[in-house]
């Protein structure tokens, strides 16, 4: 059987599970943002430690990150209990029953003898016996809850993976349209050189030709952006390589994103082409959304 491969979730959910037992209802929700880390945070009745203690085992069991609010609204709705006979009772009034019967009295209907206050009493159940099967519910109903939370983020994921696919989809246009920019073409780069070689021996007629290597190295280094364009395609792959494998990579896609910053900014310092300056800043613009839709990835 192939393993399942991990879904890229949200640090975004919300989850909400009903139920009653033992005289009391209940009502659990459980909320997740954004967070850096895994930070639990929980609202229980007073008492209910074991509660809070089993939340806090369970929930990074599923979960990587996010802050998860975690909240049980419990109200009780009767008192539960059990009849029985006093024995002892019954036998006392039974006894002055067949005493009255021999003086010539009708014999008691069991109604009355029923009615008669104490012969029936009510036994309340064992309270530890009653918590312990409530906490045993509402543990029951906290993993349900759980497993809705980790389904909601990992719906939610499935619409977040759609948007940065999107968005990577966008930066790979903005860099194959950088790259195929008329000022970036072997002639155009060289055309410029000659031009800007030109004006530099015009202004200084006796720059020795060492000097005057230097400048033009200098000058064709800082026009060419092939390297931007290369780290730029590797990044777009490497996003979707982590898009492919799922689980918790948001720390590591918001670390690739500071890396696509860094190269549209050197791009857009390199240029001195009014066609890849525009091109350069969409692609900041661009690569701003992607981060911030990768803040919400777990």
């Amino acid at each position: 059987m192939t393993a399942q491969r991990p879904v890229v979730a949200s640090m975004t959910g919300f989850a909400r599970v009903d139920g009653h037992a033992d005289g009391f209802t209940w009502t659990f929700e459980a909320k997740s943002v954004n967070g850096r880390t895994l930070d639990i945070r929980c609202r229980l009745p007073n008492g209910f430690d074991g509660i809070e203690a089993a939340a806090r085992a369970e929930v990074p069991r599923r979960l990587a990150r996010g802050s998860v609010n975690l909240t049980l609204a419990l109200t009780r709705t009767a008192t539960v209990s059990q009849l029985r006979i006093n024995r002892e009772l019954l036998a006392r009034v039974l006894e002055l029953a067949r005493e009255i019967e021999g003086a010539g009295a009708a014999p008691p209907r069991l109604d009355a003898l029923l009615s008669v206050r104490g012969i029936i009493e009510p036994v309340e159940e064992d309270e530890a016996e009653s918590r312990e099967r409530l906490e045993a519910a509402l543990k029951a109903d906290l993993g349900v809850l759980i497993d809705r939370l980790a389904a909601a983020r990992a719906a939610e994921g499935a619409r977040l993976t759609t948007i940065l696919s999107g968005h990577l989809d966008e930066i790979g246009r903005l860099v194959e349209a950088a790259a195929g920019c008329a000022s970036l073409q072997p002639q155009a780069l060289r055309d410029k050189l000659k031009a800007q070689v030109n004006a530099l021996l015009d202004a200084v007629p006796a720059l020795p030709e060492e000097r005057l290597a230097q400048e033009a190295a200098l000058l064709i280094a800082k026009a060419d952006v092939r390297e931007e364009m290369d780290r730029l395609r590797a990044h777009i792959q490497a996003a979707r390589d982590l898009l492919a494998e799922g689980g918790a990579i948001g720390r590591r896609f918001d670390f690739l994103c500071q890396e696509f910053n860094r190269e549209a900014n050197t791009l857009c310092s390199k240029s001195a082409d009014v066609e890849l300056t525009r091109i350069g800043l969409s692609l900041k613009a661009s690569i701003e959304q992607l981060r911030e839709q990768v803040q919400n990835v777990e």
